[in-house]
């Protein structure tokens, strides 16, 4: 399964590159359990339940990273991002607490694995589009950039945003009070008709008619990644993508039969078989 692979590999990346060191039995492990994390966020039932108990293994786990390295058992390259949360301080020049720390490690590690979602959807496109793919393993850097651009404004990640209000404020000429839910249509803005036309059809041709609005694009939350709730990783996403989309371009295999619906009440989403690839000639 495409999606399964996707979580491996990213964490393979990102756990090493963060100074994390690991054998593969535990980096398949911990894939596993950010997988988890993520897959059971918004979910009731046992999915949340599952998640819960993953967030509290990973967070032991990076927790006993970030000490070890203060104690000088562990000795991660300078630079490295297990290196710097465990030697960062507050304005007052203290260590970080343990537990804060440990969650700005996580906070790196977890969103790399996240990617893995668009990796499925962009799988499931690649399939669907045989043109663009053919255009992308001959090499074109352009198509690849728009089409994954594509790919996340007609899959989203998550359906909407959700957040409160830290004080009263106008919001669009909307009176919000202190505490108030504020949410950001995700898939809505990013469908508008009035800002994509024929929303509901994959063209990547959209992004290859020059600057896009920011604000039109909201897939990894909306506003200037400086003062709004835009991801700050956004960059990097699209260029784990447009790899991706490049390698999977690339590759001859068959895709069996299989359900590619996904929910959009489910957060967060992805293609239901989580996209099934198959050697060739098997």
């Amino acid at each position: 399964m495409l999606f399964d692979e996707a979580v491996q590999v990213l964490a393979a990346s990102v756990i090493p590159w963060a100074g994390i060191p690991t054998g593969a039995q535990e980096l398949a492990l911990r894939a596993r359990q950010l997988a988890t994390v993520l897959h059971g966020f918004a979910a009731p039932g046992r999915a949340y339940a599952r998640a819960v108990r993953a967030r509290w293994q990973v967070g032991r786990w990076a927790a006993r990273l970030v000490r070890h390295t203060r104690t000088g058992q562990i000795r991660p390259p300078a630079g490295s991002a297990l290196a710097a949360v465990a030697a960062a301080r507050d304005n007052r020049g203290k260590l970080l607490p343990l537990r804060t720390a440990a969650t700005e490690l996580l906070n790196v590690v977890r969103p790399t694995v996240a990617v893995a979602w668009f990796v499925a959807f962009a799988g499931a496109a690649l399939h669907e589009h045989p043109r663009w793919r053919e255009r992308i393993a001959g090499g074109d850097g352009a198509a690849a950039e728009a089409f994954v651009q594509e790919v996340r404004r007609l899959y989203p990640f998550v359906p909407v945003l959700a957040a409160r209000a830290r004080c009263a404020q106008d919001v669009l000429g909307v009176r919000v009070p202190r505490g108030g839910l504020v949410m950001l249509d995700v898939h809505g803005t990013d469908h508008d008709p009035a800002q994509w036309p024929d929303p509901d059809r994959f063209d990547p041709n959209r992004f290859l008619q020059g600057p896009m609005d920011p604000d039109a694009l909201v897939p990894q939350g909306g506003g200037d990644v400086s003062t709004g709730h835009r991801c700050p990783g956004e960059g990097v996403t699209l260029t784990m993508l447009a790899v991706a989309v490049r390698a999977l371009a690339g590759l001859t295999r068959s895709f069996p039969s299989q359900d590619l619906r996904f929910d959009l009440s489910r957060i967060p989403t992805r293609p239901r078989s989580g996209v099934v690839l198959a050697n060739s000639g098997g």
